[in-house]
């Protein structure tokens, strides 16, 4: 597919029609301005006010060799509200055009904010299509914990990772978890590459010039920051599960061997988180493995997940595939709420141990208070230094706390309420939450509903205590 350049409205022509509108309506402003962010409690600016994404359809032409991005981003969404401008979240790159509604639209950029002005405005529950034109070298952003996503570069290739707010880097959109959307991208590569992304391939085509144009379809609501675009040498591989989920895997050449072992379980571990957590969420699973050291992490990119080099142990493909329940379906309302995430994937490492010959998910919980590295290496580490429902920054979300003492929160309710009661709640909260958003709020209320059980102490001690807990 040729890169599809923007329909635009001469300025004159804008310029007539806004004095048309302002004529029709007596200069009555029929909408404002949507939020330039969502005040989320560690990304204020993250997000936007004023309407929800239905759908992302991403157009990105990509070539590894001068780190040019060509691309186009067309964006589906319902006005919450009359709006006469809105914000997208976009970082660096260059805006060549904006249309809403099919018109030309004025736009200016302020930091990471993409401001629009439709030509009329919007009416509230109007369904409005927005296309920008867009391109130039995609850069990594930096987190406040020091680390890096956003468009990485890789010595043959690139990936595009989103965790919190890296995907402004590559695509302009409504970057907070609480707004989710279907996706469809479109990915344009020279021939030799592949080109990966989430959900199902639909169409991979050979372009006639020299570039192979690869086609993913995501019809299940994703939050963009589990998004991803990574283009390499990659050797693919496919199958299904015992029930039928369409398994994908992409692995770069030096990696294989290293890999083969993990992923060939792979599909037991999907199988297996349907019977813990309820029916897998999605279509099709799999794994996108990077050169070594490509990131300094792996990533629950929805439906493929992104390892930086072979995952070096089993418990890493249960930790980042159980969040295809916990995370991915189940989305976090705010950044603050990173534990209901990060503790039931960790849990799940716990649980995948118990029902596996290891150490079960008591003994774990035991190590935590004692620091036993024996039972598991991570014990010593500073899982007491805040709660896990209050981390008391941004750059706290990958604490230590946020993980261990999470999955500590849900073995004290799996010892107040019996393991029958425990994972009926576990299930039914990934049921009844499915492909939604939740807070710990949320959570706390739910637990205590399904189960019967008051857990008050539990909340108080372990979810929002200071120190470290007694037992």
């Amino acid at each position: 597919m040729e890169h599809r350049p923007l329909s635009r409205l001469a300025a004159s022509a804008v310029a007539a029609l806004l004095a048309l509108t302002t004529a029709c309506t007596g200069g009555a402003v029929q909408g404002r301005p949507g939020a330039s962010g969502l005040r989320d409690p560690f990304f204020p600016k993250a997000g936007n006010g004023g309407y929800q994404v239905e759908h992302y359809e991403l157009d990105l032409d990509y070539d590894p060799a001068d780190g040019q991005l060509n691309a186009t981003a067309v964006i589906t969404a319902r006005a919450e509200q009359g709006l006469s401008a809105f914000n997208l979240d976009l970082s660096g790159l260059s805006v060549e055009g904006v249309t809403v509604q099919g018109a030309g639209a004025r736009y200016n950029r302020t930091g990471n904010e993409l401001t629009v002005r439709p030509a009329e405005d919007l009416k509230k529950g109007e369904v409005f299509r927005t296309e920008v034109d867009y391109g130039g070298e995609p850069k990594a952003v930096a987190d406040p914990d020091g680390s890096h996503e956003g468009w990485i570069t890789m010595e043959d290739g690139a990936v595009g990772v989103g965790e919190p707010v890296g995907s402004m880097a590559w695509f302009p959109g409504n970057h907070h978890p609480s707004d989710k959307a279907a996706y469809d991208i479109t990915l344009t590569v020279p021939k030799g590459y592949e080109a990966v992304s989430n959900g199902e391939l639909t169409s991979r085509t050979d372009t006639g010039d020299g570039r192979t144009e690869f086609v993913w379809h995501s019809p299940e609501p994703m939050a963009s920051y589990l998004a991803t675009a990574a283009i390499g040498k990659f050797k693919v591989t496919t199958g299904r599960t015992a029930s039928g989920v369409a398994v994908y895997n992409a692995v770069e050449p030096g990696e294989e061997a290293r890999s083969a072992a993990r992923l060939a379980r792979l599909p037991e571990i999907v199988e297996w988180g349907a019977a813990k957590f309820g029916p897998y969420p999605f279509s099709t699973t799999g794994a996108i493995v990077l050169p070594g050291e490509t990131l300094a992490y792996a990533l629950e990119t929805q439906t493929r997940p992104v390892y930086s080099g072979a995952p070096a142990e089993e418990e890493l493909v249960v930790h980042e595939l159980a969040h295809q329940w916990f995370g991915n379906s189940v989305s976090p309302k705010s950044w603050k709420d990173m534990w209901l995430n990060e503790g039931f994937a960790t849990y799940a490492e716990w649980l995948w141990s118990e029902d596996h010959g290891g150490a079960g998910a008591q003994k774990h919980f035991e190590a935590f208070l004692a620091g036993d590295t024996s039972v598991d290496r991570e014990a010593a580490s500073d899982w007491d230094a805040f709660p896990p429902a209050a981390p008391p920054g941004p750059e706290d979300l990958s604490g230590a706390p946020v993980y261990h003492r999470g999955a500590m929160v849900l073995h004290r309710i799996r010892q107040e309420v019996g393991d029958e009661k425990f994972f009926g709640l576990v299930r039914g909260w990934a049921g009844d939450h499915r492909h939604g958003n939740a807070s710990t709020a949320d959570f706390t209320a739910y637990a205590e509903r399904t189960t019967g059980h008051d857990l008050k102490k539990v909340w108080d001690v372990w979810l929002y205590g200071e120190g470290r807990p007694k037992g």
